[in-house]
C-alpha cells in the first residue's frame, strides 16, 4: 500500500471513529415493552439463554479461527447447512443461543449487544422468548444488520460467519455492505454455536430412508438422471452440485424424516456424466435402499455412496478435473447454493445458473397429478371433521387458538397415508387474524369466541401428495362489513380458478385478476398470490411465484400446482384468507398467436363459511362457480366421508355447501340491495306529498279565478 492511500485510509478510519463516538444513541427497532426498565442495568436476571451468550462472546475472543487475529462481532442465521427455513431439532442453532422458535431470522453480536432480524409475523413471539439483552428489529426495517454492526464496532474489525449457512448472494451483500462500513466479513467454518452446546445437544436424526414408489412417483430415478444430464450437456457442464434437499429426493424418488413438515433426507449429490455421488449418513440405509439406488454397481446408472462430509473433500478433488460445474443460483424460495459451496471451487470454474431440477419437478406427470388429487380429498375430510367437531362443542367448551390447532392436525394425522404436516399450523382470532403474518404459539394465545372471525391455514403431506389450504370462519353472527370484506376476497379467488389464458402469460400477470376485488375497496394484502406446490415434497416450490410486481420471466405449464390466495387485513380487528391449490391444465386449443390454451383447476375441496357470502356481491356467474365448486366437494369429499362413516362432518358439509340461488326474484334483489326501502319510501312519502302539493295547487287556482 502507498503512503498516499495508507495516509488516506487513516483519515477516513479517524473519521469513522469520531462519528461513532458522537452518535448519539444506537438504532431504534421494535420497543420492548417489557424491557424498558430492565435495559441497561448492571444487574440482570440470571437465564440459560444469558449464559450462552456469554460463551458466544469469549468464542468471539478465543476460538474463532485456527488462524488470524480474534473476530469482533458473528452473524448466525437460522438456516442449516442446506438452507432449510424450518430446521431439525439439532440444527436448531439460532433457538439455541436466542430462545427464538421462529424461522427465517438472522442473529448479529457483538461484545456489548446483541440483535435479532426477523419477519413482521415473529415481532410479538420474539418479544415474549428473548431476554432483554437482544434488540428486536424487522427484516423491513431501515436499520440493517451492516448499520447495526457500523454503531458497535470500530472500522477494520472483524465480523465472523459460518459460510456453511449463509447463501452465496447473501453473503456477497453482507461483504459488500459490511465494506462500505471498513469492516471485514471472514469466514468461520468453526460454527461457534456447535462448540458452546456440548452435550445438551439433540442426537442427529438417523431415521431410515424410504422409497417413493413409482405408483406416486410416476417416472424411474434413472430416467430422471438422464434428463439431468441431457440438461447439464446443454449448458456444456461436467457436472452439478445439488444441494436442495427437496430436489435430491424428487430426483432420486427417496424420501425421509431429516426436517420438520418436508420429507426429505440431509444429504448431498453430485451428479456428473459418468458418475452419481451420494453423500449421506449411512445408518439411513438398509437393503431396499440399496436395491432401489443399484449401489452394488459401478456404471453411469449406480450410486455410490459416501460418508455426508466426504462431499467437501470430493468437491476440491474433483474441480481439478471439471472444466464447468453448474451450482445452484437462487430461484424465488430457493436460496440456491451456500458460500461454502461456491468457495469449496475455484470461481472459473462455476456456472451459476438456476437447478433444472426446479423444472422438472414442478411439472407433475400423471401419476403424480392423480395422486394430488386424492391427498387434497382426503384433507378435505379432515378438514370437514375437525370443523364438525369444533362447531358442535364450541359452545360447551372454552376455546383457545392452541387447542383449536391441536383440533385440526389430530384430525389430518389421522387420515390414511398421511405423513405429518406441511407447515406450521396458523390458528388466528379477532385481532390476531388482521395481522397478515401472524403464527400463533404458546406466547399469543389467546381465547376464541364468536365475536369475530378466525383464520385457520393449515396443509399435510400423504404418500399422494401436498396440501396448503386457509379458511375463514365465524360461530356468531358477521356483520354487514365482514360478510363484505369476504366475499370481495371470494370473488377473486373464484374469478382466477376459472381463468383460461394463453401458455405465454407470465406469473405475475394474473395476479391482478384476484386482488382487483380487494383493490376495489382501495386496499391491498401483502402477501404474494400464489407459491408452486410440491408432490409429497415442499409446501412452497419455485419457480412458481403469483406476485405482481416481481420480475419472474417463467410461464405456466400444463401439470403445475400452486397456491391461490388473496385476504383483507382491517387493522386490529379481523382478517380474511382464503387460499385453494390450482392445477395447470391444456385446453387443447390453441391461440392465434401459436401458444396453447391453458385453464385452473381447482384441487383444494374445502367449503367456504356460508354465513359470510353475500350473494348481492357476487355476479350470477360467480355464483355458478361457486355453485360448480360446491358440487365437487359434495361429490368426492362426500363419498369419502361416507367411506369413513363419519356422517357427522358429511352434514356439517353438506349444510356449508347448500345451492346458492345465482339468480334472485327483483323484489328479494331490491330489498336486499335496499333498492326495495327506496321504493317502499318513495310510494309511502313521496307520492302522497306530490299528491298533497297538487291539491293545494288546484286550490290556490280556483281562489285566483
Amino acid at each position: 500500500m502507498t503512503t498516499a492511500k495508507w495516509l488516506w485510509r487513516l483519515t477516513l478510519s479517524v473519521l469513522a471513529v469520531f462519528a461513532v463516538t458522537i452518535s448519539a444513541e444506537p438504532p431504534k427497532g421494535f420497543v420492548r415493552e417489557v424491557c424498558k426498565y430492565r435495559k441497561g442495568k448492571v444487574i440482570q436476571p440470571v437465564s440459560e439463554f444469558r449464559r450462552r451468550l456469554h460463551s458466544i462472546r469469549e468464542q468471539m475472543k478465543i476460538r474463532a479461527s485456527l488462524q488470524g487475529p480474534e473476530i469482533d462481532a458473528y452473524i448466525l442465521p437460522s438456516y442449516d447447512d442446506h438452507l432449510n427455513q424450518e430446521v431439525a431439532a439439532h440444527e436448531r442453532r439460532l433457538h439455541y443461543l436466542t430462545g427464538f422458535t421462529g424461522i427465517k431470522a438472522f442473529a448479529a453480536i457483538t461484545h456489548k449487544g446483541a440483535a435479532l432480524w426477523l419477519e413482521d409475523r415473529y415481532v410479538q413471539q420474539a418479544d415474549g422468548e428473548l431476554d432483554c439483552e437482544w434488540d428486536i428489529y424487522r427484516m423491513n426495517d431501515t436499520t440493517t444488520i451492516a448499520i447495526w454492526l457500523d454503531y458497535y464496532l470500530y472500522p477494520d474489525q472483524r465480523v465472523g460467519a459460518d459460510p456453511h449457512l449463509v447463501p452465496h448472494h447473501l453473503w456477497l451483500k453482507w461483504e459488500r455492505e459490511l465494506k462500505d462500513k471498513f469492516l471485514e466479513l471472514t469466514k468461520i467454518n468453526n460454527n461457534l454455536v456447535d462448540l458452546i452446546w456440548g452435550s445438551e445437544r439433540p442426537s442427529p436424526i438417523t431415521m431410515q430412508i424410504t422409497v417413493q414408489e413409482r405408483l406416486y412417483a410416476g417416472d424411474r430415478w434413472e430416467d430422471k438422471v438422464s434428463e439431468l444430464r441431457r440438461q447439464l450437456e446443454s449448458h456444456k457442464c461436467d457436472a452439478m452440485v445439488v444441494t436442495s434437499l427437496t430436489e435430491i429426493a424428487y430426483l432420486l424418488n427417496i424420501r425421509g424424516r431429516d426436517i420438520p413438515y418436508t420429507p426429505v433426507v440431509k444429504s448431498y449429490l453430485i451428479v456428473s456424466k459418468h458418475d452419481i455421488f451420494f453423500y449421506v449418513d449411512r445408518h439411513k440405509f438398509n437393503l431396499g435402499i440399496d436395491l432401489h439406488l443399484h449401489t452394488d454397481c459401478f456404471n453411469d446408472k449406480c450410486v455410490q455412496v459416501k460418508d455426508y462430509y466426504q462431499v467437501w473433500n470430493d468437491i476440491r478433488t474433483y474441480s481439478q478435473i471439471w472444466k464447468r460445474v453448474l451450482v445452484p443460483a437462487p430461484c424465488v424460495q430457493d436460496l440456491g447454493a451456500s458460500e461454502a459451496v461456491f468457495s469449496s471451487m475455484p470461481l472459473h470454474i462455476v456456472y451459476e445458473h438456476i437447478s433444472p431440477i426446479i423444472f422438472m419437478r414442478a411439472q407433475k406427470n400423471s401419476e403424480e397429478q392423480r395422486g394430488m388429487h386424492q391427498a387434497h380429498v382426503k384433507d378435505g375430510a379432515a378438514i370437514c371433521e375437525a370443523m364438525s367437531n369444533l362447531e358442535m362443542r364450541f359452545f360447551t367448551e372454552q376455546w383457545s387458538e392452541e387447542k383449536i390447532k391441536y383440533e385440526i392436525e389430530r384430525s389430518r394425522l389421522s387420515q390414511t397415508h398421511s405423513k405429518g404436516l406441511s407447515m406450521r399450523t396458523v390458528i388466528a382470532f379477532g385481532e390476531h387474524a388482521s395481522y397478515p403474518y401472524y403464527i400463533s404459539s404458546n406466547i399469543t394465545d389467546i381465547e376464541v369466541t364468536d365475536q369475530s372471525m378466525l383464520v385457520i391455514e393449515s396443509g399435510g403431506q400423504y404418500f399422494e401428495g401436498t396440501t396448503d389450504v386457509a379458511r375463514t370462519f365465524i360461530f356468531g353472527e358477521p356483520n354487514a362489513e365482514m360478510k363484505r370484506a369476504y366475499t370481495n376476497v371470494l370473488a377473486g379467488i373464484l374469478r382466477l380458478s376459472q381463468l383460461k389464458f394463453p401458455s405465454n402469460i407470465k406469473y405475475a400477470e394474473v395476479d391482478t385478476l384476484v386482488r382487483s376485488p380487494v383493490w376495489d375497496s382501495m386496499i391491498d394484502y401483502p402477501q404474494a398470490t400464489g407459491h408452486g406446490i410440491g408432490a409429497y415434497g415442499a409446501v412452497e416450490e419455485p419457480p412458481i411465484a403469483v406476485a405482481y410486481g416481481m420480475d419472474n420471466p417463467f410461464h405456466f405449464k400444463e401439470g403445475y400446482f400452486f397456491s391461490s390466495e388473496s385476504g383483507y387485513f382491517k387493522r386490529g380487528e379481523y382478517g380474511v384468507r382464503i387460499k385453494n391449490v390450482l392445477e395447470v391444465l391444456d385446453t387443447k386449443r390453441v391461440h392465434p398467436s401459436g401458444a396453447k390454451f391453458l385453464q385452473f383447476n381447482d384441487v383444494t375441496l374445502v367449503p367456504y363459511e356460508s354465513k359470510l357470502i353475500d350473494g348481492t356481491l357476487l355476479s350470477a356467474l360467480e355464483k355458478r362457480w361457486l355453485n360448480e365448486y360446491n358440487s365437487k366437494i359434495r361429490k368426492y369429499v362426500g363419498s369419502e366421508l361416507k367411506r369413513q362413516g363419519n356422517m357427522l362432518a358429511f352434514y356439517w358439509m353438506m349444510n356449508k355447501t347448500r345451492h346458492v340461488r345465482e339468480y334472485l326474484p327483483e323484489d328479494e334483489y331490491r330489498a336486499a340491495t335496499g333498492a326495495g326501502a327506496r321504493t317502499r319510501s318513495f310510494l309511502t312519502i313521496t307520492v302522497p306529498a306530490l299528491l298533497l302539493g297538487l291539491t293545494v295547487f288546484g286550490s290556490f287556482l280556483r281562489w285566483l279565478l
